[in-house]
């Protein structure tokens, strides 16, 4: 009962309102998603902060590098997912083609992008033409910021062979590979069948940045020793370019360089390391939550059979 004793406040929440609040939570700025909407950012604003009103909750923090989902938009969110999916239900059932539908947004450390997330993507587009997919491209610790606020329905990301799964995620794990060396066809260690970590220290060596869990699997292998020249980059795409170019060789996993085109045409090859490399996983998270976007689960499905043609076998890791 009101304090005053009057009747019940009453909330009056438009659908297009959700929309406007998922839209700035998967953005990360009121900025971009004016500019997605097709409003002005002022108005955007002003109806972001009616819906606050009406729910007596602040949704959003503001801050200068963008708007993030507070604690209490956090609780909310899978309820205004919830909604957002029955109204899409309905409008399907009702024939209502013309709208188009939420984004899907997935994070991804650049690895396996041929052979996996390109294929992914041109059957889910296939299969619903009116979703539309935004994949970005950070480091790990960013994506699983991102995925936990909101900012990503889904993530991929490497994960060393015996570290902890993190709890707060449903973490599905599609393929599992070896750390392999890519290399320049030029390169004097591309004529053996493998290569060790000595002879990994005479090429110049192209590590990922700090954050990645290549670089500190590279940072553990070499155990303190310094290659000949370093050079750092963000991302395994970058990082075959740079060896496809003659500037030196990377470790990477091998789902990572198998099938890429610069390989089949022959840019670089790759040898394994010599010795018993530890396990890498590429790994699909997602924020664990009661209920899940019908399109993200539609992708998230559609990774699993692509990994399952890939690898012959997708487990699901234990407690996810």
């Amino acid at each position: 009962m009101n304090a005053g004793g009057g009747r019940p406040h009453s909330v009056a929440v438009r659908t297009e309102q959700l929309e406007y609040i998922a839209a700035v939570t998967r953005l990360g700025s009121l900025r971009r998603a004016a500019e997605e909407l097709r409003l002005s950012q002022p108005a955007l604003s002003e109806t972001v902060r009616n819906l606050e009103r009406e729910l007596g909750v602040d949704l959003l923090e503001r801050k200068r590098s963008g708007a993030t989902m507070s604690a209490a938009g956090r609780e909310l969110l899978p309820r205004i997912v919830d909604v957002l999916d029955a109204v899409d239900r309905l409008r399907a059932a009702a024939g209502e083609q013309h709208r188009v539908r939420r984004m899907v947004r997935v994070g991804t450390v650049n690895a396996a992008t041929v052979p996996l997330l390109v294929p992914v993507v041109r059957e889910f587009r296939a299969a619903h033409p009116l979703t539309q997919v935004e994949v970005v491209g950070a480091q790990q610790s960013d994506i699983q910021r991102a995925l936990l606020e909101g900012g990503f329905d889904l993530g991929l990301v490497n994960h060393l062979e015996g570290d902890d799964m993190p709890a707060e995620f449903e973490s599905t794990e599609l393929l599992r590979g070896r750390p392999v060396v890519c290399l320049h066809p030029d390169s004097p260690l591309a004529a053996g069948a493998q290569v060790s970590v000595d002879d990994l220290l005479t090429e110049p060596l192209i590590v990922m940045r700090s954050g990645y869990v290549m670089h500190r699997y590279v940072h553990r292998l070499l155990a303190g020793r310094a290659p000949a020249f370093v050079c750092s980059t963000d991302g395994a795409e970058m990082g075959k370019l740079m060896v496809a170019e003659g500037l030196g060789a990377t470790v990477l996993p091998d789902f990572s360089v198998v099938g890429d085109p610069l390989e089949r045409r022959g840019a670089f090859v790759w040898r394994p390391l010599a010795g018993d490399p530890a396990g890498v996983l590429l790994v699909l998270r997602r924020r664990r939550a009661a209920s899940v976007p019908l399109a993200a689960r539609a992708l998230h499905e559609a990774f699993v059979r692509r990994a399952r043609s890939l690898d012959g076998a997708v487990s699901r890791r234990p407690g996810a």
